[in-house]
């Protein structure tokens, strides 16, 4: 098997002002230390970072950018996500180019982190691609892990390694990082999580064998992360057995059972009683506190002093330095 070495880099991150310079000079750098790396990934929204107002027309002249620093180093590159402005719509839009510089696919974030990722539609297509004489490849961003049918359908695709560029810098990164191993062990498939810093994240960004076992995990420094793949350990992992146990594709394969949740139209009680999808807000908890003051002795005095909040209305607001 021709081998393969996919590089991810963590590097610090503005939303003030642009860090393609920075993307450049990072990359320039990683290929002066690791020549042999034939792929290179960076995090979700690292060129401009998480405001929707940095939305711009793709292809453009960053894609244009990036397509000239695939050339130039002769590797395949995805650049992170940009957020993409097209017919009055906004997506958070990934790119993959060719070693000769060209654009094979672009992938549109399928799961935006609402109800925080504000103004952003999602996408509604797949995206798998092919290395020659390496593998399949598939790719999806951030929150996109958070639905494990995203990563199964890129599997059952084809995909042998899941590019994953992300942006989070919240505290539910360690549960990112258990469904980062999740997902490579039930797809048995090669899963590179991305993450960015500052603007773009809080690093850790971790790189998961076909069998779930952690190849790497990144500190919350600036980091080159090269590792060289195995596909034969994915083929052998399907063919075989996770740890020659469990064959989840397989069994999914030959499964007796049709998953009535996912037909279209059909309405489920129980996630409809869920309700909307909107931010907790303060003005549930002034509820609870009005609850409590309303059951409290006549002579208590009172708990809370609720007058200043009597304005408070629920809203939408984009992110100011953190997204998913």
């Amino acid at each position: 098997m021709k081998p393969f070495s996919i590089a991810g880099i963590q590097m610090r991150t503005s939303s003030a002002v642009p860090n393609v310079e920075a993307m450049k000079t990072k990359l320039d750098l990683l290929m002066a230390i690791y020549p042999w790396v034939d792929m290179v990934m960076f995090s979700e929204l690292c060129a401009f970072g998480p405001h929707i107002v940095h939305a711009q027309s793709v292809p453009g002249e960053f894609e244009q950018e990036m397509c000239a620093m695939a050339a130039k180093h002769g590797i395949w590159l995805l650049p992170g996500s940009i957020f993409e402005k097209k017919e009055g719509h906004i997506y958070n839009t990934a790119s993959v180019i060719d070693p000769e510089g060209s654009v094979v696919t672009r992938y549109r974030k399928m799961f935006p982190f609402y109800p925080y990722e504000v103004g952003v539609t999602g996408g509604d297509q797949f995206c798998v691609f092919d290395v020659p004489d390496v593998g399949r490849f598939g790719v999806s961003i951030c929150y996109d892990m958070w639905f494990p049918e995203t990563t199964r359908t890129l599997a059952v695709m084809g995909a042998e390694v899941i590019l994953h560029p992300t942006l989070t810098g919240t505290i539910d990164r360690d549960i990112e990082l258990s469904i980062a191993r999740t997902s490579a062990a039930v797809n048995q498939c090669y899963f590179f999580d991305i993450n960015g810093l500052d603007a773009g994240g809080s690093g850790r960004s971790i790189v998961c064998g076909p069998e779930g076992r952690v190849i790497y995990q990144a500190d919350v420094n600036e980091e080159f992360i090269p590792i060289e793949i195995n596909l034969e350990k994915v083929r052998r992992s399907r063919e075989l057995g996770v740890l020659r146990l469990g064959q989840p594709l397989k069994s999914f394969r030959d499964r007796p059972v049709d998953f009535g949740i996912y037909t279209p139209g059909v309405k489920h009680p129980a996630l409809e009683s869920l309700g909307p999808l909107i931010k907790p807000a303060r003005v549930q908890e002034l509820s609870e506190l009005e609850v409590k003051d309303e059951t409290r002795s006549p002579h208590e005095p009172p708990k809370h002093d609720l007058s200043r909040h009597s304005g408070i209305i629920t809203s939408f607001r984009p992110p100011s330095e953190q997204t998913e």
